[in-house]
């Protein structure tokens, strides 16, 4: 599987970005689908036949859903009501695909750009400090995050899309598309 930057990098910047909480562990983490397990009270056997008492025991987290993908994930506190053991836990936050559940790569930056959105929306930017480089402009900051979306989201124009769903005509030796 194709990586832009090393997992284990990804991770400590996003460390260094955005910190730890008081239990020690990481606000935000990337992890691979297929590799993440989580533990969950149950009343059944893996063969569907109802237990006497509850037990807790291991479950797949993602790789029933998400096949072959990284996974951004926030450290958040679970409902209490939950069947999960724990009181906080990681909940994914992005998973590294396009519109078309192809995988993409995770890069730092996409994080970045995702948990920025995330805050943003719930109303709290100023939660973590931010290194500001005075050496650039506003326009090339813009510019950067143009970029930081085309690499997540993709060309999502009308002719792209007419391709992708296959309604749309490539001509050869024309440059345009026939819906």
């Amino acid at each position: 599987m194709e990586l832009r930057e090393d997992i284990a990098y990804i991770n400590k910047k996003l460390i260094d970005e955005f910190g730890y909480e008081s239990d020690g562990r990481a606000r935000f983490r990337i992890v691979f689908s297929e590799d993440e397990y989580e533990r969950r009270l149950t009343d059944f056997t893996d063969e569907g036949f109802q237990l006497a008492v509850p037990e807790v025991r291991l479950f797949p987290k993602y790789k029933q859903w998400i096949h072959q993908k990284y996974i951004l994930e926030r450290l958040v506190p679970i409902p209490e009501n939950a069947e999960l053991t724990e009181k906080v836990g990681y909940e994914p936050a992005w998973v590294f695909q396009d519109k078309h559940g192809n995988y993409l790569p995770p890069f730092f930056d996409g994080c970045r750009l995702v948990i920025e959105s995330m805050f943003e929306a719930m109303g709290r930017k100023d939660m973590f400090a931010r290194y500001k480089d005075k050496n650039i402009s506003k326009e090339e900051h813009l510019a950067h995050i143009k970029k930081v979306e085309e690499e997540l989201f993709g060309n999502e124009s009308a002719v792209t899309d007419a391709l992708a769903y296959g309604t749309g005509v490539v001509v050869p030796g024309q440059d345009k598309v026939i819906h």
